[in-house]
């Protein structure tokens, strides 16, 4: 098991875009400017953190990956996703509260599109966090001989948001400073989980959004 506190994402005038939904090459000159204006505020915002570790598979039967301690993951695409892994990295990673608060100052001071710009900030922030967590996981696996599949997150299609309980009976994301609410979202709210497969036979040959059924029309797909 590893906690990370020491992580610290690029942040650039696309990178915020792209975190809104905004296209880059399509944005409008004042969308631009605005997103160039929060970088400094965004990157002080910040308190990155990450807990991870890796589980031994104890069976894998139809839509259930059983881990060693019997805890289990259900669904259609976390199935799919662990399928042939020998062991399961699980992982939480948040941005902290400060932004956030920061985007409802904003909000409430009546700039939204300060605060939307904020907010697409925090997103790319917390994609940026995840990237540098799942680079750490495969460069360990590697080290051990094994391989990564493909990463998958509850509350996407095919692995129920309840399933989110398990991975925070799992791992202490008290220690980060993330809990889980009674209807199993993340507070702070730019906050996420993922779970990767470790195997020497495992193969990154997707990801959830080749599983999705808004795949088609998913401005946020993974292409």
């Amino acid at each position: 098991m590893f906690i990370l506190t020491d992580i610290q994402p690029s942040l650039e005038v696309a990178h915020v875009l792209r975190g809104q939904g905004i296209d880059p090459d399509r944005a409008r000159p004042e969308i631009a400017a605005e997103a160039r204006s929060v970088l400094d505020e965004a990157l002080s915002l910040l308190a990155p953190a990450a807990v991870c570790a890796a589980f031994p598979v104890r069976d894998c039967h139809r839509r259930t990956i059983t881990l060693e301690g019997g805890a289990a993951l259900e669904g259609s695409l976390v199935a799919r996703a662990l399928a042939g892994a020998t062991e399961v990295a699980l992982a939480v990673c948040t941005i902290g509260p400060a932004l956030e608060a920061r985007v409802s100052e904003f909000f409430v001071a009546g700039d939204p599109v300060q605060a939307l710009a904020l907010d697409g900030a925090g997103v790319a922030a917390l994609g940026g966090i995840s990237r540098l967590v799942c680079e750490r996981v495969c460069g360990d696996a590697a080290a051990r001989g094994l391989r990564v599949g493909m990463r998958a997150s509850a509350g996407q299609e095919g692995w129920p948001i309840e399933q989110q309980r398990v991975l925070f009976d799992l791992l202490p994301a008290d220690e980060i400073g993330v809990r889980l609410t009674e209807s199993c979202l993340m507070l702070p709210r730019k906050s996420v989980t993922f779970a990767i497969g470790l195997g020497p036979e495992m193969q990154a040959d997707a990801t959830a959004c080749d599983f999705c059924s808004k795949r088609e029309r998913c401005n946020w797909r993974v292409r």
